[in-house]
C-alpha cells in the first residue's frame, strides 16, 4: 500500500488511472475507500484520481494522544501527500468532501499554487450562516447521547444515520472504527474561520457541491461560500465526478 509521511504519521493514499491529478479529502466518519467508485470513474476520464486516509482513519497513522486536530495541520498532510506524488510540481484539481472541503478551502488560501480548482462538496462553512446554530446544538445533543448510550462507535453511528449519509455495513464498521478520527475532527471542525476577504482572493475556478437531501443549513452554507468566491459556481445535483471532470484540465 503506498504512504507518505505527513506530519509526523504515515498517510495511506489510494491511486487509480494516469493522467492529470484529482485528489480527494474525505469528510467526518469517511475514508478513501469510501470514495472508490468515484477514483473508479475519474480515472475513467482519463485522470489519476487519487484519496487520502486522512490522520486517524483508514490505514494512516494517528498520534497519540489524539483528541483534536485543526484545519491546518489536515492541509499540511494534504500538502505533503501533494508534493510527494505531484508530477514536476504540476497544481492538482482538489475534491473535498465536508470537513475535507475546509482543508482543500484552507489549501486555497494558504497554498494556492498546489490547485488549478477544487470542487467542495456541502462546505461546513457555518460561521457565515447564523441560522445554522440550532442545527449545530442538535448534531452535539445526538452525539452526546450516542455517547452516553453506546460509546465513540455507537455515536459515530447514530450521526451517520441523522445525517442522512447511505452507507452499507462495511463503511459503517469503518466509521465507528475510527471513532477517535471522527471526534478529532468534530473537536477541530471550528478551527478554522477564513475572513472574506480571504474567500474573495481565491483564484482557481471552484464549484461547490450540494444535493437534493442537503440540510438546509448546508445549503446555506454553500450559497455563502459560493456568493464569496468569484470564481465559483453552484451545483446542486449531487454530482461530484461531473463537476470535477468539468473542471480537469484536458488531457
Amino acid at each position: 500500500m503506498p504512504y507518505v509521511e505527513g506530519a509526523g504519521v504515515a498517510l495511506h493514499y489510494r491511486s487509480r488511472g494516469e493522467g492529470p491529478a484529482v485528489l480527494v479529502v474525505h469528510g467526518m466518519a469517511s475514508d478513501a475507500q469510501a470514495w472508490e467508485p468515484a477514483l473508479e470513474q475519474l480515472a475513467a476520464g482519463g485522470l489519476r484520481a487519487i484519496a487520502l486516509d486522512r490522520r486517524g482513519y483508514g490505514n494512516s497513522g494517528v498520534p497519540q494522544p489524539y483528541a483534536a486536530t485543526t484545519v491546518q495541520e489536515q492541509a499540511e498532510d494534504v500538502a505533503a501527500l501533494l508534493r510527494a506524488v505531484g508530477r514536476g510540481g504540476a497544481p492538482a484539481l482538489l475534491v473535498g468532501d465536508g470537513f475535507g472541503a475546509l482543508v482543500v478551502l484552507e489549501l486555497l488560501v494558504r497554498l494556492p499554487d498546489l490547485a488549478h480548482g477544487a470542487v467542495l462538496v456541502e462546505p461546513p462553512l457555518y460561521a457565515f450562516v447564523p441560522a445554522a446554530t440550532p442545527a449545530l446544538a442538535d448534531e452535539r445533543t445526538l452525539l452526546e447521547q450516542g455517547l452516553r448510550d453506546g460509546g465513540p462507535a455507537a455515536a459515530v453511528r447514530a450521526w451517520l444515520a441523522e445525517a442522512g449519509v447511505v452507507v452499507d455495513e462495511a463503511r459503517a464498521e469503518r466509521a465507528a472504527a475510527a471513532a477517535q478520527g471522527f471526534f478529532a475532527d468534530y473537536a477541530g471542525r471550528a478551527s478554522w474561520s477564513p475572513s472574506r476577504r480571504e474567500l474573495r482572493a481565491i483564484g482557481v475556478p471552484v464549484a461547490v457541491v450540494t444535493g437534493p437531501l442537503s440540510p438546509q443549513h448546508v445549503v446555506a452554507a454553500a450559497d455563502a461560500l459560493a456568493g464569496l468566491v468569484p470564481k465559483a459556481r453552484r451545483v446542486l445535483d449531487g454530482d461530484v465526478v461531473g463537476a470535477a471532470l468539468r473542471l480537469a484540465p484536458l488531457r
